[in-house]
């Protein structure tokens, strides 16, 4: 099958041996690449009992077979391994150049085994691997690492980990050219592993089509659908905040610790706020004609800083602006700049963080629980110290390291009032919005709470996928066709995330069919398409129930199913068990054991796992 270059670098930390693998091609066939090859590999070698930051854990940097090629979005790559956050499937994607730099060096992906004893880095060219002391890089940021790796020659591309990572912080990510792996601790592993980096220069040519005049012109429709599409202008011009007001109106914008339904300083957080004070330019990733990213800066008052840095995405935002009530965009910058640079999850980290503002508001904590903090509502001085103590697990940073959940426990706080489901913070899209996310935040996503990889709030708004069995249907609907229409989400989501491209590119099912078949020279359509993705999430579920999950782990806490009193959602909150029966009988999976039955297995093409 073309797209792949078909070979798989294998390192071995603990004894340090380098091996070249051959990729699997039936593996390759059914799964295709990145997060699909990777479940179906790692379900193989990983059980529950194995420790994600010991030795027996093993992460999987892989490529799509689209990766290095002109398709839109195509340049992005996954993170993969037993998350050491959740305890079940742990994914984070990414984009940047790193993905495609690893192809022109001669490999679709990295499997790195065994703990070294000490720091370490990778060194790959399509000559020479190494694995060098890197004594000199440890301790350092993310962004300071970059530089030093870069010196040389500054082509090269790096993923490497920041202090949270060295230190395990449980949702410490992986920093790639200003672009992150951000969820479920991937950053954690490398830490664990001792391998502070990966530096990657290749200079092959990585992409042949297999019909490379058809494979042209698909792409060519593709791009026009993309580059019409008015999400494609308004990511490009104001980012992924460009929703906030309209978020803030409708009652999605999660905010005070998501106990308020509406807040009337959210303009001066969103995107038409943010291209008016702080961006510079657009920074694209590979092959992206969206842009979504910005460069930011800041040239007066306290948060001023000399030259760019990236300008915060709407997740982070919200983490340190709506959810803890601050309005300062600028100061989110600096936030921004401290996870990036520390490598950790904005989303993970700052929602931690806005629950200890939630229990000291609400008297549940005091100032000598947290090391003499005062975290008052709207002020972010509080946050950016714990973003340091989280980084170091100094103080209090050293529960807060380890989660909400954690601090929870540490104080005595009921399940109920944190936001969290399978062990992770929700991303930032209110269920009592768009009832969908419900399943997105439990029993939906197999790397836990998502909204990349599950994203009913955006196809709800109209994305051209009725081909795939799409019906539209009221936002605040818990009935069967929800159900039905979050896993035609989940499933194609799945292909994404295999092949890889970016869920903010979303032409017609029908034209990415004919992109893939042209390139990989599949007999391939978009029930094949549909298929397909299912098979990959259905492998993926496969491992999760293979690491213990079970139906009673699938719940969500009061403090996001409370209805609220105010705002565009007021008063409204689906019915979750509902949902999820709805979901589980589509899917055909067992209510009380969760498992997909023999019949679901063998129409999925996975009849020798029953």
């Amino acid at each position: 099958m073309k797209g792949f270059i078909g070979k798989l670098l294998e390192i071995d930390l603990s004894t340090h041996q380098i091996n070249h693998l051959d990729l699997d091609e039936e593996i390759t066939e059914k799964f295709l690449g990145a997060a699909g090859y990777s479940v179906r590999y790692l379900y193989d070698k990983i059980n529950r009992n194995i420790n994600p930051l010991g030795p027996d854990n093993i992460l999987m940097f892989m490529t799509g077979p689209l990766c290095g090629s002109n398709v839109p979005t195509s340049g992005r790559f996954t993170v993969c391994a037993k998350s050491p956050y959740t305890g079940i499937w742990g994914e984070a994607n990414c984009g940047g150049y790193f993905g495609p730099e690893l192809k022109k060096a001669g490999f679709d992906g990295i499997i790195i085994k065994g703990i070294s004893d000490t720091p370490v880095y990778l060194d790959i060219t399509e000559d020479n691997i190494e694995i060098k002391d890197a004594s000199h890089l440890w301790g350092k940021g993310a962004l300071e690492t970059h530089e030093i790796l870069k010196e040389e020659d500054k082509l090269t591309r790096v993923a490497c980990i920041g202090q949270a990572g060295e230190n395990l912080v449980k949702f410490a990510n992986i920093v790639s050219e200003d672009k992150l792996a951000g969820r479920t601790g991937m950053g954690a592993i490398m830490g664990s592993k001792k391998l502070k980096a990966i530096a990657c220069r290749g200079s092959k040519r990585v992409y042949e089509p297999a019909d490379p005049e058809a494979f042209k012109i698909a792409v060519k429709n593709m791009l026009d659908e993309v580059n019409k599409a008015f999400a494609t202008q308004m990511f490009g011009a104001l980012g992924t905040a460009a929703g906030v007001d309209k978020y803030n109106v409708e009652g999605e914008l999660p905010i005070k610790y998501w106990t308020k339904g509406e807040w009337d300083k959210a303009f001066n957080l969103s995107g038409a706020s943010a291209s008016e004070k702080i961006f510079t330019k657009k920074y694209p990733c590979f092959s992206c004609p969206i842009g979504c990213a910005h460069k930011a800066s800041v040239s007066k008052g306290k948060y001023a800083f000399e030259g760019e840095r990236e300008a915060p995405e709407y997740e982070t935002i919200v983490s340190f602006g709506s959810l803890i009530l601050n309005d300062d965009l600028e100061s989110i910058v600096e936030a921004n700049y401290l996870c990036n640079q520390y490598g950790m999850d904005t989303i993970s980290g700052g929602s931690t963080i806005a629950f200890i503002y939630y229990l000291y508001n609400d008297g549940k904590i005091t100032t000598e629980d947290i090391d003499g903090l005062k975290p008052e509502w709207g002020d972010i001085e509080p946050a950016l110290q714990m973003i340091k103590k989280i980084a170091f697990r100094e103080g209090i940073g050293d529960v807060l390291a380890e989660g909400s959940n954690a601090v929870g426990k540490k104080f005595g706080i009921s399940q109920q009032e944190i936001a969290t489901a399978l062990g992770q913070e929700v991303p930032y899209h209110d269920l009592r919005h768009s009832w969908g996310m419900a399943l997105s935040y439990s029993v939906g996503t197999p790397r836990g709470p998502c909204h990349m990889a599950s994203d009913t709030y955006t196809v709800l708004l109209g994305y051209p996928f009725e081909d795939l069995g799409f019906e539209s249907v009221d936002r605040c609907s818990d009935g069967e066709i929800m159900a039905k229409d979050a896993a035609i989400v989940y499933d194609y989501r799945a292909l994404y995330n295999s092949l890889v491209i970016c869920a903010l590119c979303n032409p017609e099912p029908s034209i990415l069919a004919e992109v893939i078949k042209t390139a990989l020279g599949l007999d391939f359509d978009v029930e094949k398409m549909k298929k397909m993705g299912e098979r990959i999430y259905t492998m993926k579920r496969l491992f999760n129930l293979k690491m213990g999950l079970t139906p009673a782990d699938e719940i969500l806490p009061e403090i996001l199913l409370n209805p609220l009193e105010e705002g565009g959602s007021a008063g409204k909150s689906p019915d979750f068990e509902k949902l999820k029966k709805a979901f589980y009988e589509y899917r055909d999976w067992g209510l009380e054991t969760g498992y997909p039955s023999e019949e679901k297995l063998k129409e999925v093409g996975l009849e020798n796992l029953i």
